[in-house]
């Protein structure tokens, strides 16, 4: 569960991100709810482990591909400058790379912005 601090980062990455156009991001609740009589309710995109910020980046392919737009998944794992990451947020992040995705673990807007490679 994410803390007040790591809350505040995510939200300068999601507003700094978002407001450019520079990818499409989102706030990826993730967990689950007891509905009662042996029911759990899970919510959230990607399952143990997955990122707190979730999306796309936009990217031309060569011309051999057509030339055409492709969205590129994008995954954020936001983390207070001192803040760990579990054994599970690394393999989701491992997961989304080997897959060709974009992911890592980002401690400051400057931390996203190098990641989608515009720093």
């Amino acid at each position: 569960m994410a803390n007040n601090k790591e809350t505040a980062i995510q939200k300068k990455i999601l507003d700094s991100i978002n407001k450019h156009n520079l990818a499409k991001l989102f706030r990826n609740n993730c967990g689950a709810v007891d509905l009662g009589g042996g029911r759990l309710m899970r919510f959230g995109v990607g399952g143990k482990g997955a990122s707190d910020l979730i999306g796309y980046k936009s990217v031309v392919v060569t011309p051999d591909m057509v030339g055409k737009k492709i969205a590129v998944f994008t995954a954020f794992e936001v983390k207070t400058p001192t803040g760990k990451v579990s054994a599970d947020q690394n393999v989701f992040i491992q997961t989304v790379q080997s897959y060709g995705g974009i992911a890592g673990i980002v401690r400051s807007v400057d931390d996203a912005l190098k990641l989608l490679g515009l720093l």
